[in-house]
C-alpha cells in the first residue's frame, strides 16, 4: 500500500462558516445501525433504522467528498453507528484514499471486529483508528455495551498496532458510579503502550436522559484523580489529529491522557468540522438542528458546492447542550458522535 496521500499539493481552505471558521474536516456516518447498544448511546431496543435505498452508496459518499476536496477539506473520519458492520467498508476507504488534497482519513469504531479488518483496512489506505473502550472488565463491557460480543479491548487494540493504524486513540466516556473506578486502569495503559487515551465526559442526549449531570464527571475532577499516579506533563498529544483533547503524559509513559469535555469547558470555537449522515445529510453541528441534505441533487447529478455554502452560513456559532438541547437527536448514534 502506498503510504503517502494522492494530494497534488495543497488546496486552499474556501470552506468557511459565518464566523470564519475553516472547515476542512468530514464525519462520514456509513451507518446507523450498532453491534452494541451502549447505555450512553443508542436505547437498549434500538432504533426505526434508516431504508437502504435512503443511505448513501459509497460511490456517492466518495462523490461528495471529491467535491468538498478542492473547497479545502483534508481530513475524513468514518463513523456509524458502527462502521464496520456495514459490508465492504475497505471498498470505501480505497475511494477515498484516491480523492486528491484528502490527507488523513481515520476511522471511529468499537473495536469488535478490528482484529479481522483492521489489515485488510490498513491495506485500503485506512490511517488511523478511534476505538471505544468504556470497561476493561468483561462483565462490565456487557453491562455497558447491552450485548456479549465477547470484546476484548486490548486485544483489539494490538491487531490495530500491528496492523499499522497510528496514532491509535482509546475513547473512554466516563460516567460516575458506572465505570469511573477504571480511570487509573485505563490510564496505565499509556505507560507500556504508545496509545493515547482520552477521557470523555459524559453527554446525555435524547433518549439517554436515565443518564443525566449526575453521572458526569468533571475534567478537573478527573485530573486531580489521575494526578495520583504521577505528576501530569502537558503534551502536544499524538501526531496527527483533528479533534479538541488536551493532553498530558504520566512520567516515563509512552502514550498520553487525553480529555475532552463537551459539558464543562467547550470547545466550540474551534470547530473546523461538519457530518455527513448516512442517508446524505450535510449537519454543522452535533448538536444543533441546522442540516442540509444533499442526496437528492447528488443523485440528480447537480453541483453540492453551493449546498455547502449554505449548509456553512448557517452553521451555529455554539451547540446548545448546556441548555439540553439537542438538535432533535433521540440519540448520538444516529450521528456518529
Amino acid at each position: 500500500m502506498n503510504d503517502t496521500p494522492p494530494s497534488a499539493g495543497a488546496a486552499p481552505v474556501t470552506l468557511r462558516d459565518q464566523f470564519g471558521r475553516g472547515i476542512e474536516y468530514l464525519r462520514i456516518s456509513v451507518t446507523d445501525r450498532c453491534n452494541f447498544r451502549c447505555t450512553y448511546c443508542m436505547p437498549k431496543e434500538g432504533l426505526p433504522w434508516l431504508p437502504r435505498e435512503e443511505i448513501l452508496d459509497y460511490e456517492e459518499i466518495a462523490e461528495v467528498v471529491r467535491q468538498l476536496a478542492p473547497l479545502g477539506l483534508r481530513r475524513l473520519r468514518i463513523t456509524g453507528g458502527e462502521p464496520t458492520i456495514r459490508p465492504g467498508l475497505a471498498t470505501l476507504v480505497r475511494l477515498l484514499r484516491d480523492t486528491a488534497h484528502v490527507e488523513d482519513i481515520a476511522l471511529s469504531t468499537n473495536g469488535v471486529r478490528l482484529p479481522e479488518l483492521a489489515p485488510a483496512l490498513r491495506e485500503a489506505g485506512l490511517d488511523r483508528v478511534n476505538m471505544s473502550a468504556d470497561s476493561l472488565r468483561p462483565d462490565r463491557i456487557v453491562g455497558i455495551a447491552r450485548r456479549d460480543l465477547g470484546f476484548d479491548p486490548v486485544r483489539s487494540l494490538r491487531a490495530a498496532e500491528a496492523a499499522g493504524l497510528g496514532p491509535l486513540k482509546v475513547n473512554v466516556v466516563v460516567m460516575r458510579g458506572v465505570n469511573d473506578d477504571e480511570v487509573e486502569d485505563f490510564a496505565r495503559l499509556t505507560l507500556d503502550h504508545p496509545w493515547h487515551v482520552r477521557f470523555i465526559e459524559l453527554m446525555p442526549v435524547g433518549e439517554m436522559r436515565e443518564l443525566t449531570w449526575e453521572h458526569v464527571v468533571p475534567t478537573d475532577e478527573l485530573l486531580a484523580r489521575l494526578s495520583r499516579l504521577g505528576t501530569l506533563t502537558p503534551d502536544a498529544g499524538p501526531a496527527r489529529g483533528n479533534g479538541p483533547a488536551r493532553y498530558h503524559r504520566l512520567p516515563g509513559a509512552v502514550g498520553t491522557l487525553g480529555v475532552i469535555t463537551p459539558m464543562t469547558h467547550t470547545y466550540c470555537g474551534s470547530c473546523n468540522r461538519v457530518r455527513l449522515t448516512a442517508d446524505g445529510r450535510l449537519r454543522t453541528c452535533l448538536f444543533g438542528d441546522h442540516e442540509v441534505p444533499l442526496r437528492e441533487a447528488l443523485r440528480r447529478g447537480e453541483p453540492l458546492e453551493p449546498l455547502f455554502r449554505r449548509a456553512l452560513a448557517g452553521k451555529p456559532e455554539a451547540h446548545g447542550l448546556l441548555q439540553m438541547q439537542v438538535g432533535g437527536l433521540r440519540a448520538l448514534s444516529q450521528v456518529g458522535g
